[in-house]
């Protein structure tokens, strides 16, 4: 008993924690898992029946919000709001990197499908290459556990869905 209370209460105590980001800087400490992230994943991968080389790192996916740019393995991307066109960097760090982490480029040069804002990629502080939209970095939302989860839209009034032109979508989904 003593210990499924305690399993209960981290459970408790992670979710509440995930649901306080509203894009500032926090205290977070828990680690999450990053979609579409074999490091530290629990979850199998979305599909196994296309070859990892014939995905795109970014396509377009139809939404409650119409068209939006989704990963490889359709989970939706947004864009911060305090991040700056052509800067070269993020502005999320620390605890903001928990709850959005970047999405990460497969390669030197990002495939894409449908997309037709410009697609780069700015170096990460551990190395890594983060996917760019006509200069703005993009993020996952830790929250967004299924391909087609866009819960991540307008959150804290900074978080937003990325059109495949490259615009934010800052109008509220239709759900």
């Amino acid at each position: 008993m003593k210990k499924s209370l305690s399993i209960g209460l981290s459970a408790f105590a992670l979710a509440a924690l995930l649901s306080g980001c509203a894009g500032t800087s926090g205290t977070a400490t828990s680690p999450t898992t990053t979609p579409g992230s074999a490091a530290g994943s629990t979850s199998a991968p979305a599909s196994t029946s296309a070859p990892a080389a014939a995905t795109a790192d970014l396509k377009v996916a139809e939404s409650t919000a119409g068209p939006i740019v989704v990963d490889g393995k359709g989970m939706s991307v947004y864009y911060y709001t305090k991040d700056v066109k052509d800067s070269g960097t993020s502005t999320c760090t620390g605890g903001c990197l928990e709850a959005w982490p970047p999405v990460l480029a497969a390669s030197d040069t990002p495939t894409v499908d449908g997309v037709t804002g410009t697609v780069g990629t700015i170096a990460t502080p551990d190395g890594k290459k983060q996917l760019t939209v006509n200069g703005m970095p993009v993020y996952y939302y830790a929250e967004d556990l299924a391909a087609g989860d866009i819960k991540g839209q307008g959150v804290g009034g900074v978080w937003y869905l990325v059109a495949p032109s490259g615009e934010m979508i800052t109008a509220a989904a239709g759900y």
